[in-house]
C-alpha cells in the first residue's frame, strides 16, 4: 500500500477541478491541488481523504497556523498536516514574486 499525500498551494486564479494532478510512483501516491481560498482547502482535504485516505497533506507556506489547525480539525485529526516554509532568505527571494503576481494587478 502506497504512502498517500495532498499538497496544496494557493492561487488567486485557481479552479481546483482543472489545476489538479498525481504523481504515482507505486509506493508514494502524491496528489497536488490548487486552491483559491481556505474553504476550498478544507473542502479539497475533506474529498481527498474520503476517497483516497490519505496520510498527510502538505501546505504552501501562505496557509497559517489558523489554517492548518481548520484543517486538521476537518478530518478530525486523522492526518498529518504540515506547512512548508522557508529560511529568510529563500523568502526575501520569492515574495517580490509572489506580490507581484497575487496582488498588484
Amino acid at each position: 500500500m502506497a504512502f498517500k499525500a495532498l499538497c496544496l498551494a494557493h492561487a488567486p486564479d485557481a479552479d481546483p477541478e482543472k489545476h489538479r494532478n498525481i504523481i504515482d510512483t507505486g509506493k508514494y501516491k502524491l496528489f497536488t491541488v490548487v486552491v483559491k481560498s481556505q474553504d476550498e482547502a478544507i473542502k479539497v482535504s475533506k474529498n481527498i481523504h474520503a476517497k483516497e485516505k490519505i496520510d498527510a497533506i502538505m501546505l504552501c507556506p501562505g496557509f497559517t497556523h489558523k489554517d492548518v489547525s481548520e484543517i486538521f480539525q476537518a478530518l478530525d485529526g486523522k492526518v498529518s498536516v504540515s506547512v512548508s516554509r522557508g529560511d529568510g532568505p529563500s523568502s526575501k527571494i520569492s515574495q517580490p514574486v509572489i506580490q507581484r503576481e497575487f496582488y498588484n494587478k
